[in-house]
């Protein structure tokens, strides 16, 4: 591994002095801090290492908490990796279904890793790339029956494991850019090799939420995982991880609550109906998860339009699947009119949200010339086909 910086954090002296750095905060004056610490003696490679990693490890504790202090992390790892919440969640997935050693094949910085770990699975991590291996190993040296290697996935030795978490590389990095891959065929291991280990180990997969449906093999589970509005996987679950009469769910983290619906199949939409009192946006996990239907009939709730997102209901009621929000009026089509109509409200201050019209919200905003004290939210969308423009309040 040709990383002097690396090597010369891991050393005691390295780690001695990053777990001595104070938090960081966004106000820390970096250029004073490289200085006293390049006054103490320390090497230009330690002090860049140590600062970076300081700085990463106040990053991760949105992911990691109080965990995130005695980890070391990549930029693009950190990135990648999966929340602490969600991955606890995989581990459960594991444990419930009597698994006792798992392969986590691109596991990264070892996020999921760390999970299985923690309810006591045997766990053989591997990722291709040398440096976040090293990082892997690191994180997991607090346990005993876990270990990292420094291999592609198809060359790692399954013998004796029963159970398998890829994690397949969605990025590539060119001149020192990386990029989304678009196809699903160009992912690292491909989506073939873990589907061929699922026919005879309890496999999970995770994906980016957008991945082409049509991927998705018949015999997977497959459950959209939101975490407080952000849509932040799509996990495939085969043989005894995937759940009897299950083929679609939608997993809504939120408040640090959890929540779920699930169906056998993509759920029928309802019939668009008139415009209620309510309006609900389903959350992005129930859309990608095509739940939105029963969604709708949890709620008694209607389509407000074909194809498009958004529901409709007379009564309001409590639901963690989706935003509730009540209409106070309609207002103008007409950017014009609309002006004049937010002006006479003396709204200053305007979320807008849309769905189903093609305006940028960023430019509508600028060209509004908005004015006053007040704030408010507008939706822009299509009622059975319509475009309306509501006024509306979150409930």
């Amino acid at each position: 591994m040709d990383r002097p910086e690396l090597v010369e954090l891991l050393s005691p002296e390295g780690l001695r002095l990053l777990d001595s750095l104070p938090p960081w905060t966004p106000s820390l004056d970096a250029v004073k801090a490289v200085s006293d610490l390049r006054r103490l003696g320390h090497s230009p490679a330690l002090v860049s290492a140590v600062l970076t990693q300081s700085r990463l490890r106040a990053k991760a504790r949105a992911k990691f908490g109080e965990f995130a202090d005695r980890m070391l992390f990549t930029e693009a790892g950190l990135e990648q990796a999966t929340r602490l919440s969600v991955a606890a969640i995989h581990a459960g997935r594991f444990d419930a279904a009597g698994v006792r050693h798992v392969a986590d094949l691109g596991c990264g910085i070892g996020g999921d890793a760390l999970a299985f770990a923690a309810v006591d699975l045997d766990v053989t991590a591997a990722d291709i790339d040398d440096t976040t291996a090293v990082i892997a190993s690191f994180n997991l040296a607090p346990w005993s029956g876990a270990r990292a290697l420094n291999a592609a996935a198809e060359d790692v030795d399954l013998a004796g494991i029963d159970g398998v978490w890829l994690d397949p590389a969605r990025r590539t990095t060119t001149g020192g850019r990386t990029t989304r891959l678009a196809n699903a065929a160009d992912y690292s291991p491909s989506l073939d090799f873990g589907f061929a280990l699922a026919s005879d180990r309890a496999v999970g997969m995770k994906l980016g939420p957008g991945t082409d449906r049509d991927v998705i093999p018949d015999e997977a589970e497959a459950q959209w995982v939101s975490v407080d509005g952000d849509v932040v996987e799509l996990a495939l679950w085969f043989g005894p991880l995937a759940r009897p009469g299950v083929k679609r769910a939608a997993l809504v983290i939120a408040r640090g609550a959890a929540h779920e619906l699930t169906n056998d199949a993509d759920s029928a939409d309802e019939p668009v109906g008139d415009l209620g009192d309510y309006l609900y946006e389903p959350d992005g996990a129930v859309i990608r998860s095509r739940l939105i239907g029963d969604l709708a009939r949890r709620l008694d709730a209607r389509m407000l339009s074909d194809g498009i997102a958004y529901l409709t209901a007379d009564a309001g009621a409590e639901t963690p699947f989706a935003t509730r929000f009540r209409i106070l009026e309609h207002l103008p089509t007409d950017e014009k009119k609309l002006r004049v109509a937010l002006r006479e409200r003396g709204i200053g201050v305007l979320e807008i949200k849309k769905r189903g019209i093609d305006v940028d919200p960023a430019q509508l905003r600028k060209r509004l010339q908005l004015r006053g004290e007040s704030s408010a939210t507008i939706v822009m969308t299509r009622q059975a086909g319509r475009h309306v423009t509501l006024l509306v309040e979150r409930v």
